[in-house]
């Protein structure tokens, strides 16, 4: 089984976000990972829905999300084609002894400090998955205090678009 990504354009209403993950909860689906936002349209939001399953699974979530009268367009994101990313923000045990190391980390990962206390930092990081993970291997050793991640959000390269009537 592979994780798969599906990118769906629905209406930006109350209760749409309710019915589609009710859509995967009622037959057993697990979502790996859900993001939310308006886009350049305040009307319409797009989800991204990261999902691990073999394809009949794959097939039958985007057959079940294009039948909800709240989703306008519903597609897989071809991993190779598309631009997968995610933030993450990381708050670290870091006292004077750590600061330097812990700082040349996240430098080495195009991370961002964005807060220091006397025995804390936090960084801001974003990227793919497997960079995050590789920081966040890296600063586990010097004491993660608090962890948030925004989930995967995507897009496709190039001219392709996803929009009303794909």
């Amino acid at each position: 089984m592979k994780q798969h990504v599906v990118s769906a354009l629905v209406e930006n209403r109350p209760g749409t976000l309710s019915r589609v993950s009710g859509l995967f909860s009622r037959r057993g689906y697990n979502i790996d990972s859900l993001t939310v936002g308006e886009t350049e349209d305040p009307s319409i939001s797009r989800m991204t829905i990261a999902v691990t399953g073999d394809d009949p699974v794959l097939e039958q979530i985007i057959k079940q999300l294009d039948k909800l009268v709240d989703v306008i367009a519903v597609r897989e994101m071809d991993p190779v084609s598309c631009i997968r990313r995610e933030i993450m923000l990381v708050k670290i045990s870091a006292d004077e002894t750590k600061r330097p190391a812990v700082i040349q980390i996240a430098g080495i990962f195009r991370s961002r400090i964005i807060d220091v206390s006397p025995i804390t930092i936090t960084i801001e990081a974003t990227g793919d998955i497997e960079k995050l993970d590789g920081l966040l291997l890296l600063l586990r050793p010097y004491g993660v205090l608090e962890l948030a991640r925004t989930g995967l959000v995507a897009l496709e390269r190039g001219s392709l678009v996803l929009s009303i009537g794909t």
